[in-house]
């Protein structure tokens, strides 16, 4: 087992796709501090791991303050001496359109996400830094993150934010020869489950049938199963030259998104004024704009949802 003598962090642990992480890091020998704000959650996880042989304690608490991020630092070092991953995944939704999401919305997503990740990185790598070993570190993105999503200001706010932390804490601890990396799956979850567009592959997910090779090769969508193998390899000594990435997985695909670029440059002696701008923009960038929103093939008629009645 390649993590064994490992010791893991898991936030948002409980249940679904860190359920996945904690289990499968786990089985390739770490021991795993699971975590969930449901006390009974957590411990039929922590229950799951050791029932596999495995070793797992909980820290029941919500991530976003430091001091749930010193908790769980502390019951990683008093139940197995040491830190050596991090998977930043604790979440949550309130969707709803930007005219009217709440004060109250927006900062809950923003605090569990964005800074719940900071505080709980920020902990990791005083410890990694004292512990003098290196370290590993995998923040957990999304696609809406990437592209933007319709009804979700706060949570593509979020995943976007992580995903240029990540790529600034590469730069900071690669000395401490600590990696950090981002991961972005995409996968049926509690999340994805209420969404019409994949209503088939949840179906077959929860009835215990393979997934339609449509949702699994063309859209790259799958289990939180199928997630567990990257996070247990970016947590690797094997994955030591990767740091910096945002790497997407999901059913059969595994994807490594670019960093953003500029996709086209002008120049214009003296400078850019509107008369400039009002003359010469559409003929240069028109053409260039880049999308948004995720895109997708069409759904083939089969797997198409009926229509309400």
């Amino acid at each position: 087992m390649s993590l064994e003598g490992k010791v893991a962090i898991v936030t948002g642990s409980g249940r679904g796709l860190g359920l996945a992480y904690a289990q499968e890091l786990a089985r390739q020998g770490a021991s795993v501090v699971v975590n969930d704000i449901d006390a009974g959650v957590a411990t039929d996880a922590v229950e799951s791991i050791v029932a596999a042989g495995g070793q797992a304690v909980a820290v029941v608490a919500a991530v976003g303050s430091t001091e749930t991020a010193r908790a769980l630092v502390a019951a990683a070092k008093e139940n197995f001496g040491r830190l050596d991953i991090l998977v930043t995944n604790a979440g949550l939704l309130r969707d709803t359109v930007l005219w009217k999401m709440s004060d109250e919305d927006f900062d809950l997503v923003v605090n569990v996400h964005l800074r719940g990740t900071f505080t709980c990185v920020r902990e990791a790598a005083v410890e990694f830094r004292e512990q003098g070993e290196g370290g590993r570190i995998i923040c957990i993105g999304s696609p809406t993150g990437q592209r933007g999503n319709f009804g979700q200001t706060n949570y593509s706010a979020a995943k976007a934010g992580i995903v240029g932390m990540v790529r600034t804490w590469a730069l900071e601890l690669s000395r401490a020869k600590v990696t950090v990396n981002a991961v972005i799956p995409v996968a049926a979850t509690a999340m994805t489950a209420t969404i019409p567009f994949f209503k088939a592959a949840v179906e077959a997910a929860d009835r215990g049938e393979p997934m339609p090779d449509f949702f699994r090769h063309d859209l790259g969508f799958g289990t939180s199963s199928d997630v567990g193998g990257l996070i247990a390899y970016l947590s690797s000594d094997e994955a030591q030259f990767v740091t910096g990435q945002a790497i997407g997985v999901g059913g059969d695909r595994l994807q490594l998104w670019s960093h953003p670029d500029a996709v086209e440059s002008a120049y214009a002696p003296g400078g850019w004024s509107y008369e400039t701008l009002q003359q010469q923009f559409e003929s240069l960038f028109g053409d260039k704009q880049q999308s948004i929103g995720e895109e997708f093939p069409p759904l083939p008629a089969e797997f198409a949802p009926e229509p309400a009645a």
